[in-house]
């Protein structure tokens, strides 16, 4: 299995974006802004159809362009109207969706195999190109998150007590939700659109479930990412399923885990 090349490359691309994704995850778990992942990787099938219409053989980039547009468009109607950011994200949500099943339906030709593999993913076909850029976001977000751990901590527990101490609450936002967004872009390739919430959402749930800080949440999530990467990844190979929802599942099963362990530390900790 790791002599295969293509076997490789999808590790390389999992060992990249899956701890990303968790990284991101616990500000977004924390902040509560879940749906907005959701809503980022949903609004991609208007840009997957987008990539299709012009006859792009990867529409990876028509995906980060109309997903940025989405997040823009989210955050300016959430700064210049009175909608609840629930109803915001509905609207885009499922404006995006009709707009790109509509392209679909309009085009020609098979592309059934690429609506598949956009939905539910498919590193196992990824190129080396994929594998560095997966690389260059990884150490781009991670960097930004990094040397910003302090005031992002700060926001995602009291954005009015951020104000006070002098951070630029707006700016970081914005830059947040421009690396979310991007990420979210790019991991579809991995998971699929269907997918990408879950691996934002359960290895920093998972990892909230045995941790007593912050710091412990991001190293135990991004060590439940790693393995539900490789390991999702090696089970889509040996059984011959999708590998977005394979990962997902050993998410899903680690998950399950630190439930059962919860109880048992905090006891032991007593």
């Amino acid at each position: 299995m790791l002599t295969e090349a293509f076997m490789i490359r999808a590790f390389l691309v999992a060992l990249f974006l899956c701890p990303l994704c968790a990284l991101l995850g616990v500000f977004v778990t924390s902040r509560r802004m879940s749906f907005f992942g959701e809503t980022i990787a949903h609004g991609a099938i208007g840009g997957v159809a987008l990539g299709i219409f012009f006859g792009l053989a990867n529409p990876t980039p028509t995906v980060i362009v109309f997903s940025f547009a989405v997040a823009a468009a989210l955050l300016w109607l959430k700064e210049n109207t009175e909608l609840a950011t629930d109803t915001i994200m509905a609207l885009l949500l499922s404006g995006s969706i009709s707009l790109g099943m509509i392209l679909l339906a309009r085009l020609q030709g098979d592309f059934r195999g690429d609506i598949h593999r956009i939905l539910f993913g498919d590193i196992l076909a990824v190129g080396e190109q994929d594998v560095a850029v997966a690389g260059v976001l990884f150490l781009a977000v991670s960097s930004f998150v990094f040397t910003r751990l302090s005031p992002l901590t700060l926001i995602s527990a009291q954005e009015d007590m951020a104000h006070v101490c002098g951070v630029n609450v707006r700016r970081l936002n914005y830059l947040f939700v421009f690396a979310l967004t991007l990420t979210v872009a790019v991991s579809v390739r991995l998971v699929g659109i269907l997918l990408v919430t879950p691996m934002l959402v359960i290895p920093a749930a998972s990892a909230r479930n045995i941790s007593l800080n912050l710091r412990q949440q991001i190293v135990l999530s991004l060590v439940i990412a790693v393995i539900s990467g490789l390991c999702g990844v090696a089970l889509a190979y040996h059984l011959s399923s999708p590998c977005g929802p394979a990962i997902v599942m050993t998410c899903v099963g680690l998950f399950l885990i630190t439930l059962v362990a919860r109880p048992l530390l905090r006891l032991a900790r007593s």
